[in-house]
């Protein structure tokens, strides 16, 4: 979920933010929002849907994008009431989205939180079809670029920890939001923490990123 922590810092919603923070299921406590029941009554369709939308919404989904993830299980006007309720739970991802759409076509680019850039040519563009899809880039690219931006510098730090404490354990490869490591069993103890630590503060956002960890002697039994 390290996208939705990204928005949640980026966006600055209340809400969103107390749920992390308070450690919750982050789309159980969405699911309870949109369709207005406590946690304890939220059904399993309900934080299906919800996962839909939290996810969806970094990429800027629209009703019937919705109503398709959802395999047409609800209308494409009941998507449109879901996501209109998301957005009033949850208002600061609104403002972010659209604070965002309005810096691009300003400046013709945005930024992650390390400043990198990406230019959108086309956000101002004549073409409905095609401006809408840079609106979407332009949403998406803070919250994404940020989180590919949190992995390689928690890469970085790892690789040059490793390499001037002479461990020796090796760093493999990065899978998306993971790392995996060849790690010494010798070292597993004092490495792990010490890994998770530099995954956990890559980068300070205003809710706590979980790092979980595992071992075995091959990738599937680490899982």
């Amino acid at each position: 979920q390290v996208e939705l922590r990204v928005m949640a810092s980026l966006c600055e919603d209340p809400a969103m933010i107390e749920a992390f923070r308070e450690n919750k299921d982050i789309h159980t406590a969405t699911a309870a929002r949109v369709f207005g029941v406590p946690d304890d009554e939220v059904t399993g369709d309900m934080r299906r849907t919800a996962k839909m939308v939290n996810f969806g919404i970094i990429y800027g989904i629209s009703a019937f994008g919705l109503s398709q993830r959802l395999g047409g299980e609800v209308s494409r006007s009941e998507a449109g009431d879901i996501i209109k309720e998301y957005f009033k739970q949850y208002p600061g991802v609104k403002s972010f989205q659209e604070a965002t759409i309005e810096q691009a076509k300003e400046d013709g680019y945005v930024e992650t939180m390390t400043g990198r850039r990406r230019y959108l040519r086309d956000i101002d563009s004549r073409n409905g079809m095609i401006r809408s899809a840079a609106e979407r880039t332009a949403i998406n690219t803070p919250i994404q670029g940020t989180a590919a931006d949190m992995i390689k510098i928690a890469m970085v730090r790892v690789a040059n920890m490793l390499k001037e404490g002479g461990y020796a354990t090796r760093m493999l490869l990065q899978v998306h939001d993971e790392l995996v490591f060849d790690l010494d069993k010798n070292e597993a103890e004092e490495l792990i923490p010490r890994i998770e630590a530099e995954m956990r503060n890559a980068l300070p956002l205003s809710v706590p990123i979980l790092v979980e960890s595992g071992t075995g002697e091959n990738w599937l039994e680490a899982h």
